[in-house]
């Protein structure tokens, strides 16, 4: 891990050449040092926000999902094609490796928390400031489980000798004299930090930032710090005080629902089978399942799949009215929301309206969507028409996927992707597709590219979704308890994919409740709504990897239409990933400068 070799010289931007005698000497206010936070509110909770400034968003579009079977990209020299076709090592560039952002992350919150906090003056108003004290606290508690949680995903593995480790996690602050050669923690140990911090900092923060109406409803937790004779006028009531901490301006901090959401995701990581090994890892499916739900039952179980969360990225009337930090029905944490946007649709829309065309479905994703009576297309009772490939089909395929002859864009403009086409066609442009389908899914369907009458969007960034977590929990269940049986819950797998697939459209339940008697069917039919409901959305190369099944890609398809035929392409791009690739390397140079961290098997 990099040295914080001054880490208060980043943080303080303190003028070097100052009006002194000598502008060689800085003058000594202005070389800040971490003992002066406890007087220096803005440098304090800055160490928090920098936490913030480094997690990773949803990756949309050109991320990861381009190094699956789910996408290629027309971009030339893109970086995610070499390493999904054969260039991922040691020694290059690692696009999913997160050691150095999120190590040198807990430093700065390990800052924030080894301070004496109470000493810290926020807010002039004192019960505000002892809120906003420990609401910070929580917070980074919560960004410290956060980034483990990160570095846990992309660096976990096995040594040669068989050691199921995790990834170097200091106990506090190192100074820049302090020793950064120590060895990865174990695989459990660094689950059971994660945990351990989701706990500390669930005791000091609410479930959600919301205004609240009435004294009554401010929670418990704070009594001690709002049950005070002083606070009597209607001015001063808690719930106005609570209100100015916890309310709608901290909404998309770290708060217990968000804080569930990671121990969610932890667990189904942990319990995935690219980590089960008994002796070195204690995490169970059912685990898993109990935390996923937990956040279903926030919604009120299966029933409360928001029914607007299919197409969350493009509901104008939920996006235009966000005010004040709000989340629409489908967002659990999201970032600040941007006016004035179209980078996504200039990226991907087809350049007939003005766009790059980077991310391209392949036939192999195309293929994953069952018909409409809800058979795999594979299946006689699908009725599927080959030489209508397109008709009666799931209906989430044609509000994710541009394929030829579908609409697309502010006036529904018509795209053929065919090689005998226009500008759209196969490989007629740099910025055509390269298999004969365009991505639809994330894009503002009412942004316009055009430079003679561009018209921007509303956008945000989704850092969590509910729908990712009715699907953790099925998977879950479904390896706990099989997929009708409930355990201690309303509802089973059964009832979660049911609920997904009638959002969707698909109301035959005749292929789920083929699949309902036999886990394995279920097991792959789960996996596959996965794909659906999250494809563009950064999951399937994670998912892959710990399924372990990352190194069983093969070539990606395509398509050509000429007219009413056409061709599929049998290989538009190879994935050549080896079965250790399920588990990302220690950077080369951090393994090079520390002699006790071993690197995962089979990476040299």
């Amino acid at each position: 891990m990099m040295k914080l070799r001054n880490i208060i010289t980043i943080l303080a931007s303190a003028a070097l050449l100052t009006a002194c005698d000598d502008v060689f000497t800085p003058a000594p206010e202005n070389m800040k040092d971490i003992k002066d936070m406890e007087n220096d509110p803005i440098m304090s909770e800055g160490f928090v926000l920098t936490a913030y400034r480094n997690l990773p968003s949803y990756e949309k579009g050109t991320g990861t999902d381009v190094a699956t079977d789910d996408a290629v990209t027309n971009e030339k020299n893109a970086n995610w094609s070499k390493y999904a076709t054969g260039s991922w090592t040691v020694q290059s560039w690692d696009p999913t490796g997160r050691w150095n952002s999120d190590l040198s992350s807990m430093q700065y919150l390990y800052i924030f928390l080894n301070s004496d906090v109470s000493k810290i003056e926020f807010l002039k108003n004192p019960y505000e400031n002892q809120l906003k004290q420990r609401r910070l606290k929580g917070e980074a508690y919560g960004l410290l489980a956060t980034h483990a949680y990160f570095l846990l995903r992309a660096h976990a593995g096995y040594d040669a000798s068989g050691k199921l480790l995790g990834s170097q996690l200091f106990d506090g602050y190192v100074g820049t004299d302090g020793d950064f050669n120590q060895p990865r923690k174990t695989f459990q140990q660094q689950v059971d930090f994660i945990l351990k911090n989701i706990e500390e900092a669930d005791k000091l923060l609410p479930m959600v930032y919301e205004p609240l109406t009435s004294d009554a409803q401010v929670p418990t937790k704070y009594d001690d710090i709002l049950n005070i004779p002083e606070i009597t006028s209607e001015k001063d009531a808690k719930m106005g005080i609570y209100n100015k901490v916890m309310g709608e301006n901290a909404r998309q901090l770290i708060n217990g629902l968000i804080l569930r959401a990671i121990k969610a995701r932890t667990l189904l990581l942990a319990a995935s089978p690219a980590f089960q090994d008994a002796s070195q890892n204690n995490v169970t499916w059912a685990q898993a399942a109990d935390a996923a739900a937990e956040i279903i039952d926030y919604v009120g179980g299966p029933a409360g799949l928001p029914s607007t969360g299919l197409t969350y990225y493009d509901n104008d009337t939920e996006m235009s009215g966000l005010k004040n930090g709000s989340n629409p029905p489908e967002i659990i944490w999201r970032s600040t929301k941007i006016d004035k946007e179209i980078d996504d649709e200039s990226n991907n829309y087809p350049p007939s309206l003005y766009g790059k065309g980077r991310t391209n479905p392949t036939q192999n994703l195309v293929d994953a969507f069952p018909a409409a009576n809800g058979y795999p297309i594979t299946d006689a009772r699908s009725e599927y028409d080959a030489s209508n490939p397109y008709d009666n089909r799931d209906p989430r395929l044609a509000k994710y996927i541009i394929y030829n002859g579908a609409t697309e864009g502010p006036a529904n403009a018509v795209i053929n992707t065919g090689s005998t086409a226009g500008d759209d066609g196969i490989g007629r442009r740099d910025a055509s597709t390269r298999t004969g389908y365009y991505m639809k899914k994330m894009l503002r369907m009412s942004a316009n590219c055009n430079p003679s009458s561009k018209s921007t969007v509303v956008k945000y960034d989704c850092k969590a979704r509910y729908t990712e977590f009715f699907l953790d929990y099925a998977e879950a269940a479904n390896e706990a308890w099989g997929p009708k049986a409930t355990g201690t819950h309303a509802y089973s797998a059964y009832d979660v994919i049911k609920a997904i697939r009638h959002r969707a459209g698909i109301t035959d339940d005749t292929y789920l409740d083929e699949c309902a008697a036999d886990q394995s069917k279920m097991r792959e039919l789960i996996r596959n709504e996965r794909r659906l409901e999250l494809c563009f959305e950064g999951f399937r190369f994670w998912d892959l990897r710990r399924w372990n099944q990352l190194d069983k890609l093969t070539a990606v398809k395509g398509i050509d239409w000429n007219g009413g035929t056409y061709t599929i392409l049998p290989s538009v791009e190879e994935r050549k990933f080896e079965s250790y690739m399920n588990y990302g390397y220690i950077p080369y140079s951090e393994t090079l400068k520390y002699s006790n961290l071993e690197q995962n098997k089979g990476w040299k």
